[in-house]
């Protein structure tokens, strides 16, 4: 049974105030219901990034917890190998027996889906107890807006910049959770900071699953997204009513919605609140992109429902 708000009150903070996050940032948002999801003392491993730099600016910590900082490509291969010396050191009698450790991965996307998929992949093949959170805000923000894999298509960035020659990014994003669901590990799942039930519901399992899991958690960022920092929970949930990042969770290989809209909006909804997309609505081209953009959401929306029992 998932704990009510009241319990995850009483849950020691484990990721403070005071660090230097953008205003409307989703990720310490995101990152502190995932922690509030278990009693368990936690480790984690935290890849470079706007929420590595931004929460350990020398000489003070946001972090209440034992914590690791990696670099780019290294935190699924760091976390997997504090999670190995936790069991040896166990069996070696040197950590008590009824000790019982939790740990946690946190990482952009730009060191998921890019830099750090390899990494990823061989902890989840190797079967380590681990959860592996991408705080997912589809750009590399913390160098300078370029575009990722998690980049959406259409999407303005300083490295797919929209002009005369371009729409934007030409490509679309990667679909990363699909990819991590086919590693058959116990558990597999895509959120959004602005649900709160159902991403500390989603670690809860998470953490307990006895295997390697992953969550996906879109995380809105205004400096890149070009948005108005008071609008991230509203961007975040507009992403799920239009289905442009659809909730829900593979659970030992059994796919399930976690939330269906009452009415699945179009996407301008969505696009129309960003400025990284605001040259999708001049002119011809920018309404054949944004047409394009609508027909791959729905495309993606019907699979997932047949994955799900809900076709």
């Amino acid at each position: 049974m998932p704990k009510n708000l009241k319990q995850y009150a009483q849950v020691p903070t484990r990721l403070t105030g005071g660090h230097r996050l953008c205003p409307g940032c989703g990720e310490p948002t995101a990152a502190r219901q995932v922690l509030m999801a278990t009693d368990k003392p936690v480790v984690v491993a935290n890849a470079t990034g706007c929420f590595e730099v931004s929460t350990t600016i020398m000489p003070y910590t946001a972090w209440a917890v034992p914590w690791m900082h990696i670099a780019f490509e290294n935190a699924a291969a760091t976390v997997s190998g504090i999670e190995a010396m936790y069991v040896s050191q166990k069996a070696q009698g040197n950590i008590p027996a009824d000790a019982d450790y939790r740990f946690v991965a946190f990482a952009g996307d730009g060191g998921t889906y890019d830099i750090g998929l390899q990494a990823l992949s061989g902890a989840a093949e190797r079967g380590h107890q681990f959860l592996y959170v991408c705080l997912n805000n589809e750009a590399y923000m913390n160098t300078g807006v370029q575009r990722s894999s998690a980049s959406p298509y259409g999407a303005h960035t300083t490295t797919s910049p929209s002009g005369s020659h371009s729409p934007g990014k030409k490509a679309f994003q990667k679909d990363l959770t699909a990819i991590m669901a086919a590693h058959d590990i116990p558990y597999v799942a895509q959120s959004i900071s602005g649900r709160w039930r159902d991403l500390t519901a989603k670690a809860e399992k998470a953490f307990e699953c006895g295997g390697p899991a992953f969550i996906n958690v879109l995380t809105p960022c205004p400096l890149g997204w070009i948005a108005d920092a008071s609008e991230s929970v509203n961007l975040a949930q507009l992403a799920a009513d239009c289905c442009v990042w659809p909730l829900y969770e593979v659970e030992n290989g059994v796919w399930k919605l976690t939330y269906k809209p009452k009415e699945k909006l179009p996407i301008d909804e969505y696009l129309k609140k960003q400025g990284r997309f605001k040259h999708l609505f001049k002119g011809a081209e920018g309404e054949a992109v944004r047409a394009k953009m609508q027909e791959y959401v729905d495309t993606k929306w019907e699979l997932l429902k047949q994955k799900c029992g809900e076709a």
